[in-house]
């Protein structure tokens, strides 16, 4: 049994763009696809798309690289862990290197990015910041 199935994903993704893989699968659910959205969404992969395996399916994120071959993605971290939680107000939304990189927030509005959070305004759990 897996206790944090959203770390898992975070360190296939950083596996899979250390080792210059041209994708990743990851076992699908609703908090991953919506993360992997705003993944593409940011410029952060190439593509994402769901593979049905007639169990719970897979998200197949296709990873980005520039002209010299080098991730597009320089960092991922998980900031809230299942022991530690970490909430935030809409006024304390947290700016990633100084707005290079996103911060992604679970709120009442679904999963978001730091953007979309000052946006509307909400607040919520930080699940992760990538740069």
């Amino acid at each position: 049994m897996m206790t944090d199935p959203i770390a898992d994903m975070l360190t296939r993704v950083r596996n899979a763009y250390r080792s210059s893989k041209m994708h990743v699968d990851i076992p699908a659910s609703k908090i991953k696809a919506q993360i992997a959205r705003i993944m593409l969404e940011h410029g952060f992969v190439k593509d994402v798309r769901y593979i049905a395996d007639g169990v719970q399916g897979k998200i197949r994120v296709y990873i980005k690289y520039d002209a010299n071959n080098k991730s597009v993605i320089e960092g991922i971290k998980r900031i809230s862990l299942p022991s530690r939680r970490v909430y935030v107000d809409k006024s304390e939304i947290p700016r990633v290197m100084g707005g290079f990189g996103t911060a992604i927030v679970s709120t009442s509005k679904g999963v978001l990015s730091d953007k979309e959070c000052r946006t509307l305004g909400v607040g919520g759990e930080v699940l992760c910041h990538i740069w």
